[in-house]
């Protein structure tokens, strides 16, 4: 049993009909397909369409048959996308199954032929012969090498400008931030500067939280067309592309373009609504979007009932498939995912819901006002309501705050054999100073916007600024009156050193 390999796995053979009248030939097939249980989707005299049932290995085949000049196109072609891009042997096997049924039902028809021919025909004329032109795969089915999937074409327009876009800024990108440091290399920056480059240089574009809540609202646009590496790309243009061919010809370019791109950035907006500080790049959202626009056609039955129903199994198996990826791979951000997927459903069923339910055709101006002001609240909803953390300000002055105690530290140090007045002054640079200082640290960490984990350090801190400067003015006071206070002193220090074990683990659990 041989494989077919390639972007849409299938195996497709020219039967010669010479002499053999066509119809015949398609009554047996028809036959034939019904005996080995697979669903008809379509007949009429320019050939037959028929699914396979579903399977482990392929999900399903869409089984075709078209009469072409004096030749008889018979094809097995994959439905959905498939995994490690093969098709396991499905389509080979689906073909030797066709033929040896054929010549079954040929011999079993001998003495029908008038009445089955008679019967075909009444069938046929109450058919559309140009369903060929309007079935799910019509459009996959003009690609006739990976190179056709760069060109434009009736039914897929903007889908291979997206394609082609994707690429050209994969490359740029690369580009760039292999440039970045050549640059600046001769600029004779300092290692560290020239490292803070390179990492602005990588994170270009990027969509982040912070970045976007204070101003860089382009990011939402601007991480849907960036990717991490080759393999990145790949797999999100497979998926893509499969996507492309199956609804824009379904939906029409202009809707097409505004799923992807409203898609992209509601999966942006859910990323940054649920992670704090994490940098997101990729096509993923939008193209979850463009998952959710293909849930929407099926749920609205957009296809032929047969087409629908194996279109709709493969579909939610590859959806299962990347959520469950999505929720166990810390390098993939399924809020941009899940964000993607629901907002194109939405979109989607919005354009397209009169079409199940025979309703008087909705305005599409109607249709797109509704999503404008929906976006627009979604949109507006989440960027008010989504917090701006001040953490990078609050390291800061963590770092001061750290520096500041370690000086106090040096209080515990102080020598025996000094004098008095040696004691004050050592007790009021190692002590007194350092311990105030923290106080104004934690008066700015006060007024400064920071998550649970972050409030809570800021918390300890401030508690831990109080203490210590209790401590310096007591141990200063005993400095002057002769070590009166030293059992105080020593009480005081051990709080201090209890209080810094006790922080530390809260710290820790908290984490």
């Amino acid at each position: 049993m041989s494989i077919s390999w390639g972007y849409s796995p299938k195996k497709e053979k020219y039967i010669p009909l010479s002499d053999f009248p066509a119809d015949k030939y398609l009554i047996i097939v028809r036959q034939a397909i019904e005996n080995l249980g697979w669903k008809l989707s379509h007949v009429s005299e320019s050939g037959i369409i028929a699914y396979t049932p579903l399977s482990f290995q392929s999900y399903s085949e869409e089984i075709s048959v078209r009469i072409q000049s004096n030749f008889a196109v018979v094809k097995s072609e994959c439905v959905g996308i498939q995994l490690l891009f093969n098709d396991y042997g499905k389509n080979e096997a689906n073909l030797e199954k066709l033929f040896h049924e054929f010549e079954y039902v040929q011999y079993h028809l001998q003495e029908q032929w008038d009445e089955q021919v008679k019967t075909f025909h009444e069938y046929v004329a109450l058919q559309d012969d140009e369903y060929f032109e309007k079935a799910p795969l019509a459009v996959k089915n003009k690609i006739k090498n990976v190179f056709y999937l760069f060109f434009p074409r009736k039914g897929y327009v903007v889908a291979p400008i997206l394609l082609l876009l994707n690429i050209f800024l994969f490359i740029a990108w690369i580009v760039f931030i292999v440039a970045v440091p050549i640059y600046f290399g001769f600029k004779g920056l300092t290692q560290e500067v020239l490292t803070q480059k390179i990492i602005d240089a990588q994170l270009f574009g990027s969509l982040n939280r912070k970045l976007v809540l204070e101003g860089d609202y382009w990011r939402l646009i601007s991480y849907q067309f960036l990717h991490a590496s080759f393999r990145h790309l790949f797999f999100n243009m497979y998926a893509f592309v499969y996507l492309g061919l199956m609804i824009e010809n379904k939906i029409g370019w202009k809707n097409f373009l505004l799923i992807y791109i409203l898609s992209g950035i509601c999966g942006g907006l859910n990323s940054i609504a649920f992670h704090e500080n994490i940098y997101t790049i990729g096509a993923s959202g939008a193209i979850m979007g463009l998952f959710g626009a293909m849930m929407a056609l099926l749920i609205n039955q957009f296809f032929e009932k047969v087409a629908n129903k194996a279109l709709l199994v493969s579909t939610v198996f590859i959806l299962v498939i990347m959520l469950i990826n999505g929720s166990i791979s810390p390098m993939v951000d399924n809020a941009c995912h899940l964000g993607g997927l629901i907002s194109g459903f939405v979109i989607t069923y919005i354009l397209v819901f009169d079409h199940r339910w025979n309703l008087k055709k909705v305005s599409p101006t109607i249709k797109y006002a509704i999503i404008v002001v929906a976006f627009g609240a979604i949109s507006y909803g989440t960027i008010a309501l989504t917090p701006v953390y001040q953490h990078e300000e609050f390291a800061k002055l963590k770092a001061e705050f750290d520096k500041n105690m370690r000086a106090f530290d040096q209080v515990l140090w102080m020598r025996a054999n000094y004098s008095k007045v040696e004691k004050e002054q050592y007790v009021y640079q190692n002590g007194i100073k350092p311990s105030k200082a923290n106080l104004e640290v934690t008066k700015k960490m006060a007024q400064l916007k920071l998550n649970e984990h972050y409030t809570l350090d800021k918390n300890l801190k401030t508690a831990l600024a109080q203490e210590t400067y209790q401590a310096a003015e007591l141990l200063l006071k005993d400095v002057r009156s002769n070590h009166q206070y030293r059992g105080q002193v020593s009480d005081k220090i051990n709080n201090i050193i209890k209080m810094q074990v006790k922080f530390r683990d809260s710290l820790k659990k908290a984490n």
